[in-house]
């Protein structure tokens, strides 16, 4: 036991920071520790999602044509399946059974494996993470695997192993192979210990729509009722089924995928089915899928659809001289009236957070783009008046957009400030579309010139670092020449967090700070920021500021297994890693891959600034807004690190948090 006298009270900060304050978190500790990270927590349907989407995968591979889900009296849920059954024998490397591997430990599980041969070429479970997650936020989990003539169960509590792994012969009366899994949710994790019934029922159904031919079950334990879904149309029933008004035209559909004699670029078996039905009212009922799971939040492979979608009908509309003189199509014209299903088959999908709501795989784009759109322009073509109805519909929608934009440029009147001569300016005036990049440096603003989309993204070029605006008063700041710009720019006059400016001038719906990717980049972030909270509240508060995040890494990968050479970017160091550690569990010999480091944006060309920051579909946009804390918080924090008389706060912020600060050599 240590002699130290107990420490005094006092106004310095007293707690010791040295080797024995590092605490390193085993096993499932993280999760427990931050389950939003890793799940919703608003119920427990995600983590019972997860043990389905095994049951899918399973299904998706070809192993299994029956899932039943059973909610049972006691609260506790169990997913059954037909499939090939956990492996529960010694894991060569462990020495611990697989099947207690795969729910016990974060990053481990079959769908890592990707090659040919691979457990699972095609997976939506969380690659390893997900059931692992719903052991550790369960009060109990009991697991039932038959395989081989055999059949093993085991138990855990809390993530830990409270009935070893036993094995018995299978019985006249046991299946012969599947996995059933029973949980039993820990109400303490979530905000409603609740299942929302009418959510799993929506998941479920939609799960047999994807997979044609296999039967899932919903059993409610208590009621006695059960619930049976096999689809065998499709895509074209269901979304029938859904539309609550007649579509203008027949319903297109398709289906396609990438066979190995293929040459753009895609893993065999990469694709996608789709069902779109076009109507002139009412809400679009809209719902994606990758590899099974749902997309809630959409994605690339919906951009795909979008631009595959316009680019067909564009190409009808100028073959057939459709276009009034005057009108610009731009791709939401075509997509706002467009219901869909979507169904993408992506080998190894790159999703936006743990809960995977959004794809962010890039190539997801052009995969769902290259396939839709031959297939709707012959479809056009074979159904010419349609494709005429489908025009007048799409003009229309483009016609009420810019009777909308010039509404708003009239209540402007003429006396508007002259614009600085170095922005270069989009063409539309719709705010709702409109963008302007602050980029940092002459060069970066070149690529971020040529690399644009002309018609919505507006660029403003920035001279070396802005001035800390936190202590200027309101009425000295356009003595500095760029914040003037910016100022005049965006159509907004500086104001207090208390004042009601008019923001009737704004010119564009995103205000983007676009800076480099490393610390001096980082800096100028801050000092933009510190100018929109001080002297342009309301842009925050109203959600127009937004902070772009470029690259800091690009990785050449040599091809790999079905995968074509390709180039990767990585948003910083620990992307990175998880980039090489990917590439290695893809078959890449160490070092095969060049890895180059962005110095600033102005050494990517305008393809790559287009491609990683710029394009809309692609990009990662960051919407900046007050913390948990609220406006005054967030003011007290801005006057420590930005006050000229702060220096001490700054020292004790330093002494306090140093050891967090990754220095940038």
């Amino acid at each position: 036991m240590s002699s130290k006298p107990p420490v005094k009270a006092s106004t310095q900060p007293t707690a010791e920071y040295g080797e024995g304050s590092i605490r390193v978190l085993k096993g499932l500790e993280p999760v427990k520790q931050r389950p939003g990270m890793y799940t919703r927590t608003d119920n427990p349907l995600h983590i019972i999602q997860e043990v389905i989407d095994n049951a899918a995968d399973e299904a998706l591979a070809g192993f299994g044509k029956r899932i039943a889900v059973t909610l049972h009296t006691d609260g506790s849920i169990s997913v059954e399946d037909d499939g090939r059954g956990i492996p529960f024998g010694l894991h060569p490397e462990e020495g611990v059974s697989v099947v207690e591997i795969v729910f016990t430990r974060l990053h481990a599980g079959g769908k890592f494996d990707k090659g040919s041969g691979g457990a699972y070429s095609f997976s939506g479970g969380l690659h390893g993470v997900g059931v692992s997650v719903t052991n550790a936020l369960s009060t109990r989990l009991q697991v039932t695997v038959s395989r081989d003539k055999q059949v093993a169960t085991l138990a855990f509590s809390g993530g830990d192993v409270i009935e070893p792994v036993t094995v018995r012969p299978a019985a006249s009366g046991d299946r012969k192979n599947g996995t059933t899994v029973r949980a039993w949710p820990d109400a303490k994790y979530f905000e409603s210990a609740d299942l929302p019934k009418g959510e799993l029922v929506h998941m479920l159904r939609s799960k047999a729509v994807l997979m044609p031919g296999v039967t899932i079950t919903l059993t409610h334990e208590k009621s006695g009722e059960v619930q049976t879904w096999l689809y065998k149309g499709g895509l074209r029933d269901y979304l029938t089924q859904s539309l609550t008004v007649d579509p203008l035209i027949p319903l297109f559909e398709g289906e396609q995928y990438a066979s190995g004699s293929e040459t753009e670029n895609f893993a065999e078996g990469e694709g996608a089915a789709w069902c779109v039905a076009f109507t002139e009212e009412g809400s679009p009922m809209r719902e994606s899928y990758v590899n099974l799971i749902p997309t809630v939040a959409g994605g690339t492979h919906e951009s795909g659809l979008k631009d595959g979608l316009f680019q067909a009908v564009k190409g009808f509309i100028e073959m057939h001289s459709l276009m009034p003189k005057g009108v610009k199509l731009m791709p939401d014209d075509v997509f706002s009236r467009a219901s869909f299903v979507l169904s993408a088959k992506v080998l190894d999908p790159q999703f936006q957070g743990q809960t995977k709501e959004r794809l962010n795989s890039r190539d997801a784009l052009r995969l769902v783009s290259t396939y839709v759109k031959p297939s709707l322009e012959l479809w056009l073509s074979q159904h010419v008046e349609y494709g005429k109805k489908l025009a007048e519909l799409v003009i229309k929608q483009a016609q009420a957009r810019q009777r909308a934009g010039q509404k708003v440029e009239k209540k402007k009147g003429s006396g508007v400030a002259v614009l600085p001569g170095k922005l270069t300016d989009c063409e539309s005036r719709d705010l709702s579309l409109n963008e302007v990049f602050l980029v940092e440096g002459d060069s970066a603003g070149g690529s971020a010139k040529m690399g644009r989309d002309k018609e919505t993204q507006a660029v403003l070029p920035l001279r070396g670092k802005v001035l800390n605006a936190w202590e200027v008063e309101r009425d000295l700041l356009f003595k500095n020449n760029e914040i003037h710009d910016i100022s005049v720019a965006i159509g907004v006059d500086p104001h207090g967090p208390n004042d009601e400016p008019d923001l009737s001038g704004l010119r564009y719906g995103k205000v983007c700070i676009l800076s480099d990717a490393d610390v001096d980049g980082s800096h100028i972030q801050v000092l933009l920021l510190t100018l929109f909270f001080r002297h342009f509240p309301k842009l925050i508060e109203t959600g127009h500021i937004y902070i772009a995040r470029p690259p800091l890494f690009r990785v050449d990968a040599p091809a790999r297994g079905k995968k074509p050479a390709a180039k990767l970017y990585a948003l910083d160091e620990g992307e990175l890693t998880a980039t090489l550690d990917k590439l290695r569990k893809e078959g890449c010999r160490e070092g095969s891959w060049g890895i180059s480091r962005f110095k600033g944006l102005g050494e990517m060309n305008a393809e790559q600034l287009w491609d990683t920051t710029l394009n809309p579909e692609t990009r990662r946009l960051l919407p900046v807004a007050y913390g948990e804390p609220g406006f005054d918080a967030t003011e007290d924090s801005f006057t420590k690190l930005m006050g000229k008389g702060e220096a001490a706060s700054r020292r004790e912020l330093m002494e306090l948090h140093g050891n967090e600060v990754e220095i940038d050599v």
